[in-house]
């Protein structure tokens, strides 16, 4: 009877050691989740921090003489077209397609930004405008933070994943509905300026594709 006693409670002993570890894993795949649509929505904030500076700034360039006016309606597009991707800021995408599509946008609204760094160039007076200096001071220090922000976005996630895809964590992931989820796949388009032509006339700007 001491023997089946015994068999017994270590029986009841190894499942409450099971059911614990199996208790520490799901929460701990919870947190990842939780962790990650925290650093969305410190991805979003940036995002919008860049967004809430784009009409100062393009009302500042507007009044150079004779600026480009295409260049303004090239950002002011591609502002308007971020405002049409919605995606829940409490929660972050589920698939790749969704980030892919908020990616996309983000990145047309820094190759619009970029171009109209370039064209900018070539009004010695706009440079010189304190206003616009400090814009753009605050747009390139926004454009680091964005940076920054993408990459711990990546890191969250790749730890979250491996607990998705690990072994025994894999079990209670796929009995709880949990799946991977999407990377940010490439450095922000702002990194890369569109390229700059010369001829007899003068520089001036290919435009950003």
């Amino acid at each position: 009877m001491k023997i089946i006693l015994t068999i017994l409670g270590a029986f009841v002993l190894f499942v409450l050691l099971i059911l614990i570890a199996g208790i520490a894993s799901y929460n701990g795949l919870a947190s990842g989740a939780q962790q990650i649509d925290q650093q969305w929505a410190q991805v979003q904030n940036v995002y919008q921090r860049r967004a809430d500076l784009i009409p100062n700034l393009v009302a500042t360039v507007s009044g150079a003489a004779n600026f480009e006016k295409s260049t303004l309606v090239e950002v002011t597009d591609a502002r308007a077209s971020v405002g049409k991707v919605t995606i829940n800021a409490n929660s972050a995408p589920a698939d790749a397609a969704t980030l892919q599509q908020f990616d996309q946008a983000q990145g047309n609204l820094s190759n619009a930004l970029s171009h109209l760094m370039v064209v900018v160039e070539r009004y010695p007076d706009l440079k010189s405008n304190q206003n616009f200096a400090d814009l753009q001071a605050t747009l390139e220090g926004t454009e680091n933070r964005i940076a920054f922000e993408r990459g711990k976005f990546n890191d969250v996630v790749q730890q979250y994943n491996s607990r998705v895809v690990s072994f025994p964590s894999m079990i209670l992931a796929r009995l709880g509905g949990l799946t991977t989820k999407p990377y940010f796949t490439a450095a922000p388009t702002a990194a890369t300026p569109p390229p700059v032509q010369f001829d007899f006339g003068g520089a001036t700007t290919a435009p950003a594709h």
